[in-house]
């Protein structure tokens, strides 16, 4: 099978393991369809890239983590790296009957360790300061507030900008 686990990032979930998507893997059109539903049901129709996905998968500087747990998509994560300096935390998602299990957590920590084996600096991300529990836990892993971006989801909903820099000596 086609496909890389990320069996370090386990530790903290209650069942599940974190997959990396390959392109032309066997469960490809499955897991693509699972995820597409999934952003479907998180995120405001101008905020889901459910109609662009395969776009973005597309994208050579791009990847995407998924949870399976008993044979079913529970989770997603999305990052890209646009700079040799920076990378970005596009999408994390889990479904609502599967949070507080640890999914979102080790597809966050298994997403960062992508991003830190591309040898960026900082890694970023946008959330919404009202999804209390996503900053909580972005914060846990070491990320810090850079700013609020007025208006970034839509004219009244704004964004933290965070950001974690990666210490050289790690």
């Amino acid at each position: 099978m086609n496909q890389t686990s990320t069996k370090s990032n386990l530790a903290t979930m209650e069942k599940g393991i974190v997959v990396e998507l390959i392109r032309g893997s066997t469960n490809w059109t499955k897991v693509v369809e699972d995820i597409v539903k999934l952003e479907k049901k998180t995120f405001p129709k101008h905020e889901s890239l459910a109609q662009t996905f395969d776009a973005e998968l597309r994208k050579r500087n791009a990847g995407v983590l998924y949870v399976e747990a008993d044979g079913e998509t529970v989770g997603y994560a999305m990052y890209s790296w646009p700079s040799s300096l920076s990378a970005s935390i596009t999408k994390l998602a889990v479904k609502e009957n599967c949070r507080r299990q640890g999914h979102g957590e080790a597809l966050l920590r298994a997403a960062i360790d992508k991003c830190r084996s591309r040898k960026v600096q900082r890694v970023s991300l946008h959330v919404d300061p009202t999804r209390t529990s996503a900053v909580t836990l972005y914060k846990k892993l070491g990320f810090q507030v850079d700013c609020l971006v007025k208006s970034y989801y839509s004219t009244d909903r704004d964004a933290y900008r965070m950001y974690l820099d990666f210490d050289d000596s790690i």
